[in-house]
């Protein structure tokens, strides 16, 4: 049911539009700006935060807007947003303790300095959609239990594919169906890929290497799985999920899954390789009433007892403004974690290290990750995708073996291992 649009329109003849305040300022948060300013009456994209502050001044600028100025104080923002005024600035803290702000949208795909925008926008009555499922897999669960405590939401975001299966698996449920696997929709899996091997392709489309790497090396999509996995209780078949490749369309996956393995492992979550349409997603789900099976036959959708549904595409910056129009204005999250974590995305080598190496994290040369139970994460030690940037290793790993905290010496002072290890201590395993 659309009702996003209605309740923007609401908003904005009211006058009073959503402020929204928006860190990170890359290629998908240029494209986030241009859609809230072309798209979205009800909202304004009062403030944008970035660390280079020509990249902030930018989103701005493509989004045909040039009534904007610098401000280093939540009095100088204030009064800037107060007169109409857009607002750049390098200092995300800013945005989170501005009144002005209603919602903020955390855009920047890094892990411990997001982490402490969100913590601060969360103790500041901020609502938060994250277009970071790097932040979101890795401590995402205690992150909605402090959101929870606050009162306010904190959620992934549509166009985003995590969002996109959330919005199917909420469609299936509704409609009466059992969902058994939510899945990814990928072109292409090299986990060997780097920085190096992605230059061109990133340079084609003005990405950042680092993020396109992350996308062939399969780490963006684990994140992706994982939060959808702790945003519905699914799990993961086996480490680094079944991962299937699949030259043909996702209605022929309801051969390939068994319904009695599904059935055993409570539903889960997985990807497929090289599948049509490309790059969509798609939710498998069954029926227990014969009747509606009959039905299900009639309107072509097989014989079951496994139904696939699928979305062809998935939109990324044009739908995320969706979001928070759902969250300020609906309070509805997209997707979030329904507890503790149900599986995590562990740190596996590209390359066999040696004592000294440290390790450049996601995206770069020397991991890549994969979801894994975290039941298993945790029994084993294994080092999380998200805390490895910076980690120095101190013994010989293996080229694809997981890293554990034993392999490595963490960096000193990170806001994301206090809060790995709190995470741990309130929620243990979920499995």
């Amino acid at each position: 049911m659309i009702i996003v649009d209605r309740a923007l329109q609401e908003r904005a003849a009211s006058g009073r539009p959503v402020q929204v305040g928006m860190v990170g300022a890359g290629a998908m948060g240029r494209g986030i700006a241009r859609q809230m300013f072309r798209a979205f009456p009800g909202l304004r994209l009062a403030a944008v935060a970035n660390r280079t502050v020509a990249n902030a001044e930018r989103a701005y600028r493509e989004a045909g807007q040039d009534e904007f100025g610098a401000a280093s104080s939540v009095g100088e923002l204030d009064a800037a947003v107060a007169a109409g005024r857009f607002v750049v600035t390098d200092d995300p803290l800013l945005l989170c303790e501005s009144p002005a702000i209603e919602v903020l949208v955390e855009v920047t795909g890094t892990v411990d300095h997001a982490a402490e925008v969100v913590l601060r926008a969360i103790s500041n009555g901020k609502h938060l959609v994250l277009m970071n499922a790097e932040l979101d897999g890795t401590v995402g669960p205690l992150l909605k239990a402090y959101a929870d405590d606050a009162g306010v939401i904190i959620s992934a975001c549509d166009g985003d594919q995590p969002g996109v299966e959330a919005n199917l698996y909420r469609f299936v449920q509704g409609i009466g169906f059992r969902p058994l696997v939510a899945g990814n929709i990928k072109g292409l899996q090299d986990p060997y890929r780097t920085p190096e091997t992605q230059a061109g392709w990133a340079a084609q489309w003005g990405l950042g290497v680092e993020m396109v790497t992350s996308f062939a090396d399969g780490t963006k999509v684990s994140f992706e799985q994982a939060i959808v996995a702790n945003g519905t209780g699914l799990r993961a078949p086996k480490r680094g999920l079944n991962a299937w490749e699949h030259r043909a369309h996702v209605d022929e996956l309801a051969e390939r899954y068994d319904i009695d393995e599904l059935e055993r492992l409570g539903g889960i979550v997985d990807y497929v390789i090289g599948a049509q349409p490309a790059p969509g997603i798609y939710v498998i789900a069954t029926h227990d009433d014969p009747l509606e099976r009959h039905y299900m036959k009639l309107y072509k959708r097989g014989d079951g007892p496994l139904y696939v549904f699928y979305t062809p595409q998935h939109l990324c910056h044009f739908e995320v403004p969706t979001s928070v129009a759902r969250v300020a204005l609906l309070g509805d999250a997209v997707l979030a974690p329904i507890g503790g974590p149900v599986v995590d995305v562990v740190a596996t080598a590209k390359h066999d290290l040696r004592p000294g190496d440290v390790l450049d994290g996601i995206g770069g040369f020397t991991v890549y990750g994969q979801c894994e139970d975290s039941a298993m994460t945790r029994a084993e030690r294994l080092l999380p995708m998200g805390v490895a940037p910076g980690c120095c290793v101190t013994r010989a790993v293996d080229r694809d073996t997981v890293l554990t905290y034993d392999d490595v010496e963490l960096p000193p002072g990170r806001t994301i291992d206090r809060l790995r290890i709190e995470q741990d201590a309130r929620f243990g395993s979920q499995a």
